[in-house]
């Protein structure tokens, strides 16, 4: 998917958002507990990195539901990617994780957000991006669209989940780091780490987050998505190593 660059001083195209019958087009794993999923959505829009939609289930019975996820795909085609989490309980995601098949209706509303969005070209400032698990969806997007637009902008990822099968979208987070566009990514893992690696195994501290990130005077944008608890505790020690709060956009995860 071509990503859509915005020059500098031009403004982005609005989107309105409006509700969309979509067709699931591909189902595939992601990781033990995720699906990705494709959806053809004929009178999509298109979407800016780091956008979100709403999805509709309804039932035989007329019965609907609905829940928020963020897009892992952006651009103008009519092809919207999702990578839904299990989550125990909830009433949503365990449909799309299990049971929802290739040819199964649903509606989307969207595109959603302009605050939690980056574009190429718009800014020259350093990019930070935090993510905590199924944190990485929406910062996905940015990453690729980065890449395609072979964009000059620094580019930082620290990526923490359990180990390596919890990790979210590995072969495009591998491309993009041999695209020529600048990234670095740091993986953080409080599990297991891959074999071979000499990285400390454990959960995300604020010295290792401090060691990992771009600092406090660098001025960078920067993005954190994850759980509630993972983006609070993020944003605590954050804080404490002198960032800017009021420079920093969060989204956080909830039931689903």
């Amino acid at each position: 998917m071509e990503a859509r660059v915005t020059p500098r001083g031009t403004a982005p195209v609005r989107r309105r958002p409006a509700w969309h019958p979509a067709t699931v087009a591909a189902v595939t794993p992601e990781t033990p507990d995720a699906r990705r999923l494709v959806l053809d959505v004929p009178t999509w829009p298109g979407n800016d990195p780091g956008q979100h939609l709403d999805v509709r289930l309804t039932a035989e019975d007329g019965y609907q539901a609905s829940r928020s996820y963020s897009i892992a795909s952006s651009g103008e085609g009519t092809r919207v990617t999702l990578a839904v989490d299990r989550v125990e309980g909830g009433e949503v995601s365990p449909f799309l994780v299990d049971a929802i098949e290739v040819g199964d209706a649903l509606d989307v509303h969207g595109p959603l957000g302009g605050w939690f969005v980056w574009r190429p070209g718009e800014s020259s400032r350093p990019v930070q991006l935090i993510a905590g698990g199924s944190g990485i969806v929406p910062l996905l997007p940015m990453v690729t669209a980065h890449a395609e637009a072979d964009d000059a902008t620094p580019f930082r990822l620290l990526y923490a989940t359990r180990t390596p099968e919890d990790v979210f979208f590995r072969e495009e987070l591998e491309a993009a780091q041999h695209a020529s566009a600048p990234l670095e990514v740091t993986h953080v893992f409080s599990r297991r780490a891959p074999l071979g690696s000499d990285e400390p195994v454990g959960r995300l501290t604020r010295e290792r987050l401090g060691a990992s990130v771009l600092g406090p005077d660098v001025g960078a944008l920067v993005y954190v998505c994850g759980s509630t608890p993972f983006v609070e505790q993020v944003l605590r020690w954050l804080g404490e190593l002198g960032h800017d709060l009021s420079e920093v956009r969060a989204e956080r995860f909830g039931g689903a």
